[in-house]
């Protein structure tokens, strides 16, 4: 196995991590946001005013976005075993 080929492994594995978590940090981050901004316009600080709507949105994404996941995990993970006969070499 080259470093180059180690090197694209990585990369490979990286940019399918960021790609699966991007619809979770997203719709996190929109809550948090709107949350936030109606924080500061009521000035109410409770802590869990921010976790528990962040949890079930993220919940409720995880619903809506697991078949698209599970199908860019397996083909990840396909590409993966296909190609070990190559990296042996």
């Amino acid at each position: 196995m080259t470093p180059e080929t180690v090197i694209t492994l990585a990369r490979s594995a990286i940019e399918t991590t960021l790609m699966l978590s991007l619809p979770l940090l997203a719709v996190s981050l929109i809550v948090g946001v709107v949350l936030s901004v109606f924080q500061a316009a009521t000035q109410i600080q409770e802590t869990t005013l921010t976790f528990v709507p962040k949890l079930i949105a993220m919940f409720i994404t995880l619903i809506i976005a697991f078949p698209w996941l599970m199908d860019t995990m397996l083909a990840f993970t396909r590409e993966l075993i296909t190609t070990i006969p190559q990296y042996i070499k």
